[in-house]
């Protein structure tokens, strides 16, 4: 079996493909592989890359990867078969590769090593000795040492990426604009440490720093302080604030923004969100202005240079 042709809709669609049967590339760089974990994000980077005229061939992480993504030329894998995913990859005429959706860090046992990765073992377990983003580039690392250029999602689908200024009709206040500020010199402060990408900041205060938790969590956690009387905030009230590390290879693990994090915030009682403009994805920019209108909350791009 070949790579399947277009539908005339902007998606790739067909038989999934062969590591037995190579296609021959279309373009000079080949397919794109897109290494997918959970979430909407890794069909949003299909469907634009396949808008810019690119093929993609999917390697869904099993347990993790959206089932829905099989109407995708794709194979599936297990996170600790390297060497067999790799293979397949340089079969299908693959090239560059991109790392997308959500993963949560693995247990060393779970991981299902095939022999590549038992020869790497040692290595692999150093990895594990550290943050998420020594974790991740350190994976990177090992994907490029098999002959594959490691590409952000930044790179392929810059049309996702949060653009600068305020989207929807509500704007922060001068207070909430103190806040963020506080909150991307927070995350800038933190970043050699290796902490997480977001924070909560209200009136000053730092009430809430991501961790290992992730941002669902960490706004979960926000609002049961609120509830329980621990912090006594009015509703409409503070900021979610995220930004990549200072440092952070924005290949992997760049941050991402839906509606769903603009009806959680609300639910807590946040007054907006304020993210480093070029440095999130937005699958639906539409849908993400519409949730927030809705909600009542701002919804704000910073660009760096003031961040």
């Amino acid at each position: 079996m070949g790579l399947p042709g277009d539908d005339g809709q902007g998606r790739t669609k067909g038989p999934v493909p062969s590591p037995c049967d190579a296609p021959a590339a279309r373009g000079p760089r080949g397919p794109l592989g897109i290494v997918a974990g959970s979430g909407a994000f890794p069909a949003a980077v299909a469907e634009a890359a396949a808008a810019e005229g690119r093929e993609v061939i999917f390697f869904l992480i099993r347990g993790f990867a959206d089932p829905a993504l099989e109407r995708f030329p794709h194979q599936w894998f297990r996170l600790g078969s390297l060497g067999r995913v790799t293979s397949w990859a340089r079969a299908l005429g693959v090239r560059e590769v991109v790392m997308v959706g959500g993963l949560t860090r693995p247990r060393l046992s779970d991981l299902g090593l095939d022999w590549t990765m038992l020869r790497l073992l040692p290595r692999i377990a150093r990895l594990f000795r550290g943050g998420d983003n020594h974790l991740l580039s350190g994976v990177l690392g090992l994907v490029a040492e098999q002959g594959f250029t490691l590409v952000g999602a930044h790179e392929v689908a810059p049309r996702l990426l949060l653009p600068e200024g305020v989207l929807g009709a509500r704007l922060p206040s001068a207070q909430d604009r103190v806040d963020l500020a506080r909150g991307l010199d927070l995350i800038r402060t933190l970043g050699p440490f290796d902490v997480g990408q977001g924070v909560i900041v209200v009136d000053g205060l730092v009430a809430a720093v991501e961790a290992a938790e992730g941002t669902d969590q960490m706004l979960a956690r926000y609002g049961e302080m609120r509830r329980s009387g621990r912090l006594r905030f009015p509703a409409r009230r503070g900021v979610l604030v995220k930004a990549p590390k200072p440092g952070q290879d924005r290949r992997v693990d760049l941050p991402s923004l839906g509606p769903k994090t603009v009806e959680r915030a609300a639910e807590v009682g946040l007054a907006g969100i304020a993210f480093e403009a070029g440095g999130a994805i937005v699958p639906d920019a539409q849908a993400l202005v519409a949730a927030a209108d809705a909600a009542g909350l701002f919804v704000i791009g910073i660009a760096e240079t003031t961040a």
